[in-house]
């Protein structure tokens, strides 16, 4: 089995998605077929022993859209964001200029009912042509701005798959048809004198209607049009998370080559600041890496040779030489920027519901509309007055509400959502939300604030606390490393910038482990246990003191000067006011709460006991998450 991708064309609903996906599976030796509607893509999985990639290129095509396959040199990074944004663009453009059409075309026809005042030269049996020209001249734009309805529309319908638009094609298309054959009636009549049968007529006309039918699905369509938009943007940031470039050893040399042209047995460099351009194993040196943009955890890791390291991951400190183990386009961001492409080709089951719908609704009115053509003939009444009958069960038919429902519904209730720090990934999700039974959290910036603060302080001996600080705030200021920033933004914070002591000189930072330097003619160095250890005795009291604040979920630091031991300050990722609360409101309504994390298990548990969360899942990748969600399920 193979699997193979394709782009798609001609897509603007859910009912073409369901159309490409009847069209490609019945097609021999497929095995399973995915559109996202989002990114208008495709994924088959075909038998290559049965059938080939034209095949299914020639299926869609029967269909009456377009495919091309995607090449495996193609960025398989590309987020759809671009023609989101693109669309988003023009579907608000078509709108603003079909109302701007709408608007003079509802007061010339219906100023009157409304007692709203129309000028003179649009009043009186006299001015009835002006009167029915100027509509039609105002009703043409719309239908020229809004003409993919007809086009798309009447394109399924001849390939027996009407969708949403054949509906609007078929009422707007109908209402204009007949008002324009009313338009040349009353040109007839008024030609002969007869006023009267000219207003009969200039009383039945349909443009507004048909005006109208375009516009508010142009309004539904902008609504989809900035949810995908929005989905995209989502998609776009973790596009932006991975490098473009890295810098890699060829022949001995040092060379800079796109991120992508990194292949499997490359070794490329990772100094300080660099992001990672795609999965690896450290065989040369060592460094600290930030890796909460995939696992969750906000403090940084140490890497030592035979380490590995993750796409999108950053350097906090230290320099390695990696060897390339996944191209980018496999690596592990790819996979999750993939899953969140898939999560956002879902459509909520209303939507389905719809669709099904539409599917049957066509064939059922243009009976309905034949048979009143029929039965008011059958009663002796003109042809005219039937047609105008048909044409009215076309035009109240038409659903526009069908077409508006699902997109309002959805951006409002994501929206008022969104106000509240909610933001849903899918409409299925939207509309299932009701049957929760288990809630799955994630830790940093979920639970927690999501970077690390000072927590505590401990001196020893004669040196108190307030010159620990500062002297900390000194020692790390030379630092780029988040928890030297926690230290310096707490010391900061409290007032006491001015009172760090004096400038560090030959300042040395040793990546995943500590710093030193010199505080005038003082050395001071500070880090974790093992690295101080180097510098000064370190007590079996101050090792369990150590052991219990890591057990905590807080990182615990140590402090020398001259070879002297000054202090202990622990860092840690502090959990939200609000999240045990959050957590027990939920465990009210009987929502069971899960907190899943890439964070050590240690930690994480800490973090879980303060927000009385039901269970932890510590250590997990963003792909075992996925497995983990899995297994919640069943």
């Amino acid at each position: 089995m193979k699997k193979l991708k394709f782009n798609v064309t001609g897509m603007s609903c859910a009912a073409c998605q369901a159309h490409v996906e009847k069209a490609v599976s019945k097609v021999e030796g497929v095995m399973d077929v995915n559109v996202n509607l989002l990114a208008n893509k495709m994924t088959v999985d075909l038998d290559e022993d049965v059938t080939n990639a034209q095949a299914v290129i020639n299926a869609v095509e029967s269909a009456g859209y377009g495919a091309s396959e995607i090449g495996d040199k193609e960025n398989k990074t590309a987020s759809p964001v671009a023609a989101a944004q693109d669309e988003s663009k023009k579907m608000k453009k078509r709108l603003w200029w079909s109302v701007g059409f709408l608007i003079p075309l509802f007061y010339i026809c219906m100023g009157h009912m409304a007692n709203i005042p129309i000028p003179p030269i649009f009043a009186g049996h006299k001015n009835m042509m002006i009167y029915a020209l100027t509509q039609l001249l105002l009703t043409v734009p719309i239908i020229a701005i809004n003409f993919h309805y007809f086009s798309n529309g009447f394109k399924n319908l001849i390939h027996r798959s009407p969708n949403m638009d054949s509906l609007i094609a078929l009422g707007a298309a109908a209402s204009f048809i007949y008002s324009v054959y009313g338009t040349y009636r009353m040109a007839y009549f008024m030609g002969r004198g007869d006023l009267g049968s000219a207003h009969e007529y200039m009383m039945n006309l349909y443009y507004e209607s048909c005006g109208m039918i375009l516009t508010l699905i142009t309004v539904g369509k902008y609504l989809e049009a900035r949810s995908k938009d929005k989905t995209a943007n989502a998609v776009n940031k973790l596009v932006s998370l991975a490098p473009k470039t890295a810098v890699v050893i060829r022949d001995s040399e040092e060379v800079e080559v796109p991120a992508e042209n990194v292949m499997v047995g490359d070794v490329f460099l990772l100094k300080a600041g660099w992001s990672v351009p795609c999965d690896g194993v450290l065989i040369d040196g060592n460094c600290t890496v930030d890796q909460s943009a995939l696992t969750g955890e906000s403090i940084p890791v140490d890497k030592a040779v035979g380490d590995r390291v993750m796409s999108a991951s950053v350097s906090a400190g230290g320099f390695a030489k990696v060897r390339c183990e996944k191209q980018a386009k496999d690596s592990t961001l790819s996979q999750i920027i993939a899953l969140v492409e898939d999560a956002s080709a879902s459509k909520a089951p209303v939507a389905r519901l719809a669709d099904k719908i539409s599917a049957v609704f066509v064939p059922i009115v243009i009976t309905i509309a034949l048979i009143s053509l029929a039965v008011w003939l059958l009663l002796g009444y003109s042809f005219a007055f039937a047609l105008n009958m048909a044409i009215s069960v076309l035009v109240i038919s038409c659903p526009c509400s069908l077409g508006l429902a699902t997109p309002t519904a959805i951006m409002v209730g994501t929206g008022k959502a969104a106000q509240f720090g909610i933001l849903i990934k899918s409409a299925e999700s939207l509309e299932t939300a009701h049957s929760i039974d288990t809630v799955v959290l994630d830790k940093t910036g979920t639970c927690t604030e999501g970077k690390p603060e000072l927590i505590s302080a401990q001196a020893f001996g004669d040196f108190d606390v307030s010159e620990l600080k500062k002297l900390c705030g000194s020692a790390e200021s030379g630092s780029s490393h988040p928890l030297a920033k926690a230290v310096v933004n707490y010391v900061e914070e409290s007032g006491d910038k001015n009172s760090f002591a004096e400038e560090v000189t030959d300042f040395k930072a040793v990546a995943g482990n500590g710093l030193k330097g010199k505080l005038g003619t003082n050395v001071v160095a500070g880090g974790n246990l093992k690295f101080i250890s180097e510098y000064c005795n370190v007590s079996d009291d101050l090792r369990e003191k150590a052991d219990s604040l890591s057990s905590e979920g807080k990182t615990p630091l140590f402090f020398a000067r001259n070879n002297e031991l000054l202090g202990i300050i622990a860092v840690a990722d502090t959990i939200k006011k609000d999240s045990p609360q959050a957590i027990k409101e939920l465990q009210n309504m009987g929502i069971r709460v899960v907190m899943i994390t890439g964070d050590n298990e240690r930690s994480a548990k800490a973090i879980g006991k303060l927000a009385g969360v039901d269970e932890v899942i510590a250590g997990v990748l963003p792909e075992g998450k996925k497995k983990e969600i899995a297994r919640l399920k069943e």
